[in-house]
């Protein structure tokens, strides 16, 4: 039998404990290029690793809807990964805090348009999850030698309703 749980906005105060939200919200900290261009400055706590490096990548994920199912959350211990729609459209973003090495109740949040998130090094986080569209993303994550996935299936699935 599954668990259900509901999405909520996205919102920096409601994501801080598992990363950023990254958008253009309020005034930009700085105008640039002789004041034709708003630059919102250093968004996102970037985290690598001593042995990794920043690499650029990009995603293709197939649309889900909702009701959506899931039983398996995922985590980077090695780094953060930062997920950067390349469309309007909002996704779905699934995190739980950690207990004892293992993801906790989930939460789900569901994006506005034009936001992305950078989720810290070690959150367990649900798969891509685009919800309308071509679901196409570039993603900033750790580049390195050492393993960066810890994969964790759930006993019982759950169920994002809304």
């Amino acid at each position: 039998m599954s668990r259900e749980i509901r999405s909520r906005t996205l919102t920096a105060e409601a994501f801080a404990p598992f990363g950023d939200v990254l958008d253009c919200s309020g005034a930009p900290d700085r105008i640039i290029n002789a004041g034709l261009c708003g630059r919102w400055h250093d968004r996102a706590t970037l985290d690598f690793g001593p042995e990794g490096r920043a690499g650029i990548s990009l995603f293709r994920a197939e649309p889900r809807s909702l009701p959506y199912r899931f039983d398996l959350l995922e985590r980077h211990p090695e780094g953060s990964q930062a997920f950067l729609p390349l469309h309007a459209d909002p996704f779905l973003v699934i995190v739980a805090p950690d207990v004892d090495g293992a993801p906790g109740s989930p939460l789900a949040f569901r994006t506005a348009p034009h936001q992305g998130v950078n989720l810290h090094r070690g959150t367990w986080h649900g798969v891509l999850t685009p919800l309308f569209g071509c679901g196409l993303f570039a993603v900033v994550d750790r580049i390195g030698a050492s393993a960066n996935l810890e994969e964790s299936c759930l006993d019982r699935p759950w169920v994002v309703t809304s």
